[in-house]
């Protein structure tokens, strides 16, 4: 029977392994076996039923880039909060690089945020970058919208870091919320309560997004430091 890895290489494209190759430059160039992500649903949504599937789950570190992202998408997939939450966490300390850990979106978390929010300080607050990421872009899926509290924007506040992939999810995430949750977050800005860098990147993203007004971009451009 063929592995996972041999099947993920009859999906080969190695033009796309060049193309991710080089919006992933952390990672060295031979890990990449170049399945594109359509491919890697499909492939998971007719895998994440066998019983290898579990097992493949349990088989970390991966060798490839394509493995990693297969097993964010089959974690996501999980229907029972709490296998899916063990996944993760188990999963996570392998995470290297910003792609895998965006595509790792599960989608029982937005049934079960009571829950998980205790996770995402505990996490915000991890040493590992992409442990630090996963919870900021989960606090941004989740949290900003119909579960939104103002006190959760002080979580991603609280982050201070000298990794790049961490403060462009913190600016990711307040361009965000200004977009969604504008009378809450601005003061953020308007009273420097981020660091320089991550403050006049969220002014940036948040001008380039089509959710804020041109009168909102205006101010925002006051408020650069």
């Amino acid at each position: 029977m063929l592995t996972i890895t041999s099947r993920l290489f009859e999906l080969q494209d190695k033009g796309y392994a060049k193309f991710q190759s080089g919006l992933i430059p952390t990672l060295p160039k031979e890990v990449f076996i170049g399945v594109r992500v359509p491919e890697l649903r499909r492939f998971a949504e007719h895998y994440a039923t066998e019983r290898e599937s579990s097992l493949f789950l349990k088989s970390l570190p991966h060798q490839y880039y394509d493995e990693n992202m297969l097993h964010a998408i089959l974690i996501s997939e999980q229907k029972s909060y709490e296998d899916c939450l063990e996944a993760v966490e188990n999963f996570l300390p392998y995470i290297d690089n910003w792609a895998v850990c965006d595509i790792l979106s599960p989608k029982v978390f937005k049934k079960n945020r009571h829950q998980l929010i205790d996770k995402i300080y505990f996490y915000s607050k991890s040493a590992h970058v992409y442990s630090c990421r996963f919870a900021i872009v989960m606090l941004m899926s989740h949290y900003l919208d119909d579960a939104f509290k103002a006190e959760y924007l002080e979580i991603p506040a609280a982050i201070r870091s000298d990794e790049y992939y961490v403060n462009m999810a913190l600016a990711w995430f307040y361009a965000t919320a200004l977009a969604k949750q504008w009378a809450e977050t601005i003061p953020y800005l308007q009273e420097l309560r981020l660091t320089p860098w991550v403050h006049n990147k969220t002014i940036q993203k948040a001008r380039e997004s089509f959710r804020i007004t041109q009168e909102q971009k205006s101010y925002l451009l006051t408020l650069k430091r």
